[in-house]
Parts: C-alpha cells; structure tokens; sequence
C-alpha cells in the first residue's frame, strides 16, 4: 500500500511503516551535492533538533531523492520549491524526533540486522549494468561515489529505517502510539488527492496447478538400480564413501562435498528418505556409522550414511543414482499432460488429479490464491497465461528443478482469476488508506508531543523559528 502511496505519504511514515525498501532505484537526476566533511557552517544548518543539526545538503539529498522517485513533481517555480523544501524539512525533523527517542529506548540495529537487504540491494543495482565500469560511471554522476561510498550509504539509510520501525513498534507495544480514528469522508479525501500520482493497477492472476514430471522407463530404473547396489558392494570392500559420492552421485548439491547433506530435521526430504534418518512404526532409523541398503525414492536410488545424531536432527551422507531419462520420456510426459488437461475440462476433480499426478519431489504448490502479478511469474508462466482468460485450462513446459536442471516438467494449470488491472479505484483501496491514515495519525500525534518537549530551531529560508525546550 505504502509502495502505491508513495508520492502521498511523508517521508515519517513511508521509513516507519512501509515494508518496501527506503532506498529504490539508482538516481538518475543530476548528482547531489558532494558531501560536507568538517565543521558546517551556521548558513549550511537549516535546522536543529535538540543538539542535532539537519544541514541543507542533508535536505537537498532528500529533496532530489523524493523528485526522483516521483513522489513528487518538480517544482515549477520558487514558490513551489520552498513549499517542497518546507514540508521535507518538516519530515526530517519528525525523524529526527524518533530517532532521538529510539536512543532513549536503547533500541540498536546493527549491521548484521541489514545484511542481507543491503546484499540484495546491492546485487540487483549492480545487475542493471553490463560492466563494473558502467556501475562506477553511474554512482559517480549520480553522486554516490565509489561502490564502497555508496554501500555505506545505504548501510546508514537501512540502519535509520529499522531503527524507526523498531521504536515506533515499541512505542505502540508500550500504548504510546495509538492509532486514530478515520472517517469516511477523510477516507475520500485522501483519495481524491492521491488518485492522480497513482501508477495503474497491475494485472494479476490466481490459478490452480498440476505440475508432471518425466519419469524414467522400469528398464532405465533397473539399470540405475544395479548401478547403486555395485557401489554399495564397493563401499562395503573398503572403498572410502566420500570418494565414491564424488565420482558417482547424482545429487549436484552434495557431490562436490562428498555426498554431506548436513543435518537434517524430519520433514525436509522425502518419507522414503526420512525413514532411514528417523524410522518410522516400522522400521529403525540408522544408527550413527551404518549403511543403508539401496533405497529408492521418486529421486532415484540412495545408499545414506548416517554420521551423527541429535535430538531432532540427523547428519548423513548419501549417494543418489537417478535414473535416465530421454526423449521418448519427454514425449510421453507432454501426452500424459494433455491428457490431464482434457480430463479436467471435462469435469474431473482437481484434487483427484493432483494427487495421482502432481509431482511430488518438486514440492511445487498446487493453488497459488494469492494474485501474482502477470509480470513478476517466472517468464515460462508469462509465455504459458498471455493472452488466457479465468477458468482456462492451459499446458507448458517449465525448467526442470534444482535435482535435475536438465530434465523440464509440464504443467497442467487453470486460471482462477484474470484480473486485466487498470484504474485503483476507491472501493478497492478503501481499507489500506483507512489503515494508514489511522497508523499516520497515531505517529503524528506522538511525534507532536515530542516536538513540544524537544529543542528544535528551523532556519530555512534564512529565517528561525524556535520551538519549546525541554521542560517548558
């Protein structure tokens, strides 16, 4: 919601109550003004929040950074840029304040906290650029310096929005933070001040699935069968195991490490597989340095060596023969899912479908309720939905999975919903805003109250304006 509203919402609420990330796309405007180091001058102060200055640089960087986002236009005239300036400078003091107050609640994020969003964030800014050189280029003119600069900057930028998220979660734990009510009419008004900036609703789609997989001929099981049970005769000889795995084993995530496949909780293979590590009614799990016999899974063939046991946990090593597949495997799976197909069409159930023939292994889910948007479906459900409608019945093939890449899967799918996207209209957004504006409302109000307790001088525009000090 806050990712629609994004030229709507200040800046307060889009770093303390939006998921998305603080930091979007690499700027393309012209390049900020260099950083200041050293002593600012008292004319490059535009405001001071309790002993905390907010420079004019700080507050140009994120002028720039709200205009190239687009989520607000350009201003056209003075008049528009120091109102622009103005409401800006108003939300940085409003961060500032619960920062400040984040430091009195001792709430710390470090740097581990962020890693991995940065890491991300980093990757796919990096990925739009062919060449390390053209990534520098672009930094460089956009004013973020080196990769090393620009990396520090989005650490301090993620570090000051989950700083933001964690007080304001606190100060609303603590009933510090309550949110407002909202009318209707508020509600309306919102709306209507927004609609415009809006971008069109995406189109989604909801569907249903049964995902088939190729399976091997009983001549090609067998030999991948006799195959395993000459390894396990060579192990039993003396052959070290971990040799073994990586000269044979099929599995590509465990080979190179000599089949380890780490420790394990029940439930995260196959049944076939868990009962060797777990046991079951039936059957004694392994016992720390014991071989298995050859077992088969949907997979294929494993001999498993269980090397240490805790509770919950297995540690094992294994070595996974899978049997082959060929072309004539292919052409008999694309049948069978066009055959799938027409049975549905002709009034079969799903469920009844799913279970005979969905591929288990793969772990692929069969309803997908949530709407996906058309263009974030991996591209070979792009190619597979365009141009259909709900309730179609649709076949295609989809890459193979990470067990074996080579081998592709077909897919037997149904399109729940269609929903072509378009204009956001008010019904559809009505309890998002309503949400919003009561969590905004309830920050606002919070952070009014700080700001009479709290020393804060504003000089932009070569004017100053002082607030209550502490205690007044």
């Amino acid at each position: 919601m806050t990712q629609l509203f994004s030229r709507l919402v200040p800046a307060l609420v889009l770093a303390v109550l939006s998921g998305a990330s603080a930091v979007a796309q690499l700027p393309t405007a012209p390049p900020a003004q260099p950083a200041q180091t050293g002593p600012v001058s008292l004319d490059g102060i535009v405001a001071v929040v309790g002993d905390q200055p907010i420079t004019r640089i700080d507050l140009r960087e994120r002028v720039l950074g709200k205009i190239q986002r687009k989520e607000v236009a350009e201003p056209a005239n003075m008049k528009d840029s120091m109102a622009l300036d103005s409401t800006t400078l108003s939300d940085m003091i409003e961060e500032e304040l619960l920062l400040q107050k984040a430091t009195d609640l001792k709430i710390q994020v470090s740097d581990a906290d962020v890693a991995s969003l940065l890491d991300r964030q980093i990757r796919e800014t990096r990925g739009k650029f062919q060449t390390e050189t053209e990534y520098r280029n672009a930094l460089q003119q956009a004013g973020l310096g080196t990769p090393e600069e620009y990396r520090k900057y989005l650490l301090e930028q993620y570090r000051r929005r989950y700083t933001l998220e964690r007080a304001v979660s606190k100060l609303k734990q603590d009933g510090k933070i309550v949110p407002l009510n909202v009318t209707d009419a508020e509600v309306a008004a919102e709306f209507d001040k927004s609609k415009e900036y809006l971008p069109p609703k995406p189109a989604t789609v909801t569907f249903r699935q049964i995902v088939i997989a190729p399976q091997p001929t009983a001549a090609a099981k067998e030999v991948a069968r006799v195959k395993a049970e000459s390894l396990l005769a060579e192990i039993k000889k003396g052959a070290d195991f971990e040799k073994v795995a990586k000269r044979e084993s099929m599995h590509l995530q465990s080979k190179e490490m000599g089949g380890d496949l780490g420790w394990a909780r029940r439930g995260d293979n196959v049944p076939e597989f868990d009962r060797w590590l777990f046991g079951s009614p039936f059957q004694a799990p392994l016992a720390p340095g014991q071989l298995s016999p050859v077992f088969e899974t949907p997979l294929g063939f494993h001999i498993v060596r269980v090397d240490r046991v805790q509770p919950g946990e297995v540690k094992s090593h294994q070595i996974l023969i899978m049997p082959k597949i060929d072309s004539a495997d292919f052409q008999r799976t694309a049948r069978l899912a066009d055959s799938v197909a027409k049975l549905w069409r002709g009034g079969a159930s799903f469920d009844t479908l799913a279970r005979k023939f969905h591929d288990y292994p793969g772990k692929e889910e069969t309803s997908l309720l949530t709407p996906w948007v058309r263009d974030s479906l991996p591209a070979s459900y792009q190619k597979g939905f365009a141009d259909k409608k709900a309730n179609d019945i649709v076949t295609f093939q989809i890459p193979g999975s990470a067990y074996r890449p080579d081998v592709p899967k077909y897919v037997v799918a149904q399109l729940l919903t269609a929903n072509e996207g378009g204009v956001q209209t008010l019904g559809e957004l009505k309890a998002a805003i309503r949400s919003e504006l009561a969590q905004r409302g309830g920050v606002r109000r919070y952070v009014d109250a700080l700001k009479r307790q709290t020393y804060i001088s504003v000089r932009l525009n070569s004017t100053t304006t002082t607030a209550a000090k502490p205690n007044d």
